[in-house]
């Protein structure tokens, strides 16, 4: 059985430094509860892994425009002008690596990989500083593996043993991130007794999250 924790007790556990995957895509399927007790708990000098960096008044965007964040790893900063801003000030560093690529390095992060190979970036800026080899005749770029501290993860239901279910988009992110932090913090809409989540259902099997966060009042 897993303990439910309110949002500030989650905030809590995220130090200064920590490097955080969050889901979500433009702020679709993020844990906005969790994002907001970091937002005011002021913990600084972050990583973020996101899929985006959304919009400066939603999600990890919120992070940014306080000055929490120092490091990005994103296929895209979004709609967020300030963090275009700071990133051509070389007040935010940001890795931009394209979508399926993200998706891929850290899946590889979460199973135990030692990286992944793609072909996508090759002849691009993507590929400066990196290793490459060739198969059958063809380019591939060794994209290497991505974990965080902590995953940051949202979901529609949650069983009392932490089973996870998501719906529509949440699914792009949140699953393979849950395999690839050391410690994992779920956020679900709903709270349901064991059982009420179909095993089919299950994406992301209670063994691999740590903390629940309570439901909203």
């Amino acid at each position: 059985m897993k303990t439910a924790i309110k949002q500030e007790a989650a905030a809590a556990l995220i130090p200064e430094g920590a490097t955080i995957l969050v889901g979500g895509f433009m702020g679709v399927g993020s844990p906005h509860r969790i994002i907001e007790a970091i937002l005011a708990r002021g913990t600084r000098g972050l990583t973020v892994i996101s899929n985006d960096l959304c919009t400066p008044e939603r999600g990890v965007g919120k992070l940014v425009v306080s000055g929490q964040v120092t490091r990005a790893v994103v296929s895209h900063i979004g709609r967020n002008p300030v963090a275009q801003q700071r990133m051509l000030a070389g007040e935010l560093e940001v890795e931009l690596v394209p979508q399926g690529t993200l998706v891929e390095r850290i899946r590889a992060g979460g199973v135990g990989l030692g990286g992944v190979l793609t072909a996508t970036g090759i002849g691009t800026l993507v590929e400066e500083g990196k290793q490459s080899i060739e198969i059958d005749g063809r380019r591939f770029l060794v994209e290497r593996p991505i974990k965080g501290d902590f995953a940051l993860i949202a979901c529609h239901h949650a069983d009392y043993a932490g089973n996870l279910a998501y719906v529509l988009t949440a699914h792009n992110f949140n699953p393979v991130m849950a395999l690839a932090a050391e410690v994992v913090i779920a956020e679900p809409e709903h709270i349901v007794p064991i059982g009420m989540i179909s095993p089919d259902a299950v994406k992301t099997p209670g063994v691999l999250v740590d903390y629940l966060l309570e439901r909203a009042a």
